[in-house]
């Protein structure tokens, strides 16, 4: 008889993160919200700590129409929401203009 190994959660450390969310940002699923995360995501998240890092994956989380919606001025951010990633990547996007 073995007994089962635990699985023990470990936290993700921030650097496997970084390169998770980087990925995310990639691949999306729309071209148009690829383009605008990608490049954001490779210039900015390696400089952000675990709170700006938590803010960014929620900000993903909202799925490509409304991260599209918001950054263009189409949709309000949701309430209470945390708009620390959300104000750099609005921040990135119109330095790139």
């Amino acid at each position: 008889f073995k007994a089962k190994k635990q699985r023990v959660k470990m936290s993700e450390s921030q650097q496997d993160k970084v390169r998770r969310l980087i990925y995310q940002s990639c691949y999306t699923g729309t071209r148009e919200t690829d383009t605008l995360l990608c490049q954001f995501a490779k210039d900015t998240l390696s400089d952000m700590d675990e709170t700006e890092l938590n803010s960014y994956e929620d900000l993903l989380e909202l799925g490509d129409p409304a991260i599209w919606g918001i950054v263009s001025g189409q949709l309000e951010t949701p309430a209470n929401f945390n708009r620390l990633a959300l104000d750099r990547l609005i921040t990135h996007v119109k330095s790139r203009k």
